[in-house]
């Protein structure tokens, strides 16, 4: 064993042999905490109106094809697929609704994980070939419009409809339900623009170019989005399961599961009005007058509808509005459109229910946002949405089926069937409420 001035010597390969750990100043430099969330959103700036308007161009252009579709029923009807029983071809505005609904518990998922930087221009670019393969499809052979504009347009549709609700939630707190107004107003818009541009178009340039121009529109709006909308958190990794990516933990959360149930019941009411009120004045008076123009107007009153009350429920609270939304659509049903068959009457219920019905469409996903964490508002919106699915599919269908000779008894089965849903999705909105405060005076 040998010694040296200043060291002791040791077996080589022992510990004490080893080099000494020195304590640079750089050696802690490696491991930065991961960014992190922000506390609180900016609840306004720039950016964060900047991507409002993105979002209102994709729901321009997704939830406004839904609503084109009526236009579209009848051109199929008449011509193009006239050799189909009429309730065939609904089915595919029917199934439309179901696609884009349905995928929402893969697609929020998704955009918690990779936020909307690729998911909106792929959308964009898919939906845009859909329409583009719809233009090709050939008459009587049905099968192709299904494939095309209810399968295969609606899925790709889906991938940018929700990050344009979760995105809200990003930039705003107290101000949600006022920004997603905005957001959803596109497609109120859009239920006046594009069924007019393709009743025009139709009879000019034919099918294929009709539905070309409405391409080219959706690919200059998601052009725009793709630039503007932004997200103001980090992204978190994709779950490793499919029970974490569809979030059935969710259901745990009383006023989750209770409000999902409510907004289940509302979808069965919603949308008959939009869909059998114009047939119902048709029915009752002809298809002169107002007849015509009451679909318009109850679109052109839902933009309103979804813009001001946000301001009241940021106020008041999301879940008192939308409370108040659904019972007065339900006793609105009852009380003006099942009791009165007077054109003036119709015409008063279509106003004022193309108002009040527009809180469902605007708060559901900040209901949903106010109760969720802020890394999981994505997804929860999209298993929301998932369960709204069938509500959307069979509501309307069922309603249908009331109505078996257009006359007024038929009807009047019809109405009354959709004031009691909207009445039974008020009520469990107010158990959901219930559960976030039992405060009646409350702000929820």
């Amino acid at each position: 064993m040998t010694m040296t001035a200043g060291h002791t010597s040791t077996p080589e390969g022992s510990a004490e042999n080893a080099a000494p750990e020195l304590d640079f100043p750089h050696k802690n430099i490696e491991k930065r905490p991961p960014r992190v969330c922000p506390q609180e959103p900016p609840d306004g700036g720039f950016q964060a109106w900047v991507s409002v308007f993105g979002c209102f161009l994709v729901y321009f252009c997704t939830l406004g094809l839904i609503n084109a579709f009526g236009e579209f029923n009848v051109f199929y009807t008449n011509d193009y697929l006239s050799n189909y029983p009429a309730a065939l071809i609904s089915m595919i505005g029917a199934l439309q609704v179901f696609v884009l609904y349905l995928l929402g518990a893969w697609v929020g998922p998704l955009f918690d994980a990779y936020g909307p930087r690729y998911l909106i221009p792929c959308s964009g670019i898919v939906v845009v070939f859909a329409l583009c393969m719809l233009s090709i499809t050939q008459p009587h052979h049905i099968w192709q419009q299904y494939l095309t504009q209810a399968v295969l347009l609606n899925g790709a549709a889906a991938f940018s409809f929700y990050p344009s609700m979760a995105v809200i939630g990003h930039w705003f707190k107290r101000r949600t339900a006022y920004a997603l107004g905005f957001v959803v107003a596109g497609s109120g818009i859009s239920g006046i623009v594009f069924p007019i541009m393709i009743s025009r178009l139709l009879p000019k340039v034919g099918f294929a170019w009709t539905v070309r121009v409405c391409a080219l529109l959706v690919f200059v709006c998601y052009g725009v989005a793709t630039f503007t909308i932004k997200t103001y958190r980090p992204t978190k990794p994709l779950p490793d399961s499919v029970l974490k990516i569809l979030d059935v933990a969710a259901f745990r959360d009383l006023r989750f599961t209770f409000f999902t149930i409510g907004a289940w019941l509302s979808m069965f009411s919603v949308f008959n009005p939009y869909f059998y009120i114009a047939e119902y004045s048709t029915a009752m008076h002809g298809s002169e007058g107002l007849s015509a123009y009451l679909l318009a107007i109850l679109c052109a009153v839902s933009v309103p509808g979804r813009i001001l009350p946000g301001l009241f429920a940021d106020k008041w609270g999301r879940f008192n509005t939308i409370i108040i939304s659904t019972a007065l659509s339900g006793l609105l049903i009852l009380s003006l459109w099942y009791t009165s068959t007077a054109p003036e009457n119709n015409l008063a219920f279509g106003i004022l229910y193309g108002f009040v019905s527009g809180p469902i469409f605007t708060l559901l996903p900040g209901c949903v946002a106010s109760i969720s964490p802020i890394e999981k508002i994505g997804a929860r919106i999209g298993i929301l949405f998932a369960v709204l699915s069938t509500g959307a599919l069979a509501g309307s269908p069922i309603g249908g089926i009331f109505v078996k000779s257009k006359d007024r008894i038929s009807f009047e089965r019809l109405i009354l069937y959709t004031g009691i849903m909207a009445l039974a999705g008020s009520f469990f909105f107010v158990l959901a409420r219930l559960q976030c405060n039992r405060k009646l005076w409350a702000a929820v």
